[in-house]
């Protein structure tokens, strides 16, 4: 038992992050998200009974962003509305990302460079999320 860890943040998921080094990538996915074809031979985290705001509050706890060079957190552009945030997305902006110091830029991929991105994460989570475009990368800083 850990103080003051998330109770999100599972043994399998915190040896992950730690392991991750500068520049690399989780990627945060909801439940419509091809996970297991996208993370190939890498590790795929499973938390089917958590929310993605929930998983990014937790994972952003103890990950640093990168802020050194353009956007740490990227999400998966809406199909037919590239520049609209999904619900989903929008509250994770104003909710998660906004609460970090410094505030980190939010940048979008195109669905389909999203996923060639996330083939390059260190690590793939699969959250329970229903709402379509749950979906983030997260760039790893230094402490």
């Amino acid at each position: 038992m850990l103080r003051n860890v998330d109770p999100l943040l599972t043994p399998a998921l915190l040896r992950e992050l730690a392991a991750m080094g500068h520049s690399d990538f989780v990627a945060i996915c909801d439940a419509n998200f091809p996970a297991y074809s996208v993370a190939g031979d890498r590790p795929l985290i499973h938390l089917p009974g958590c929310g993605t705001i929930a998983v990014l509050r937790a994972i952003v706890s103890v990950l640093p962003l990168d802020t050194f060079d353009g956007s740490p957190v990227q999400r998966m552009q809406q199909v037919d509305a590239a520049d609209t945030l999904a619900e989903i997305q929008q509250e994770a902006v104003d909710t998660v990302f906004s609460k970090l110091d410094p505030i980190p830029e939010v940048s979008s991929l195109e669905r389909f460079a999203y996923y060639a991105q996330a083939r390059l994460a260190f690590v793939v989570v699969i959250t329970g999320e229903t709402r379509p475009y749950g979906n983030f990368l997260l760039r790893k800083g230094v402490l």
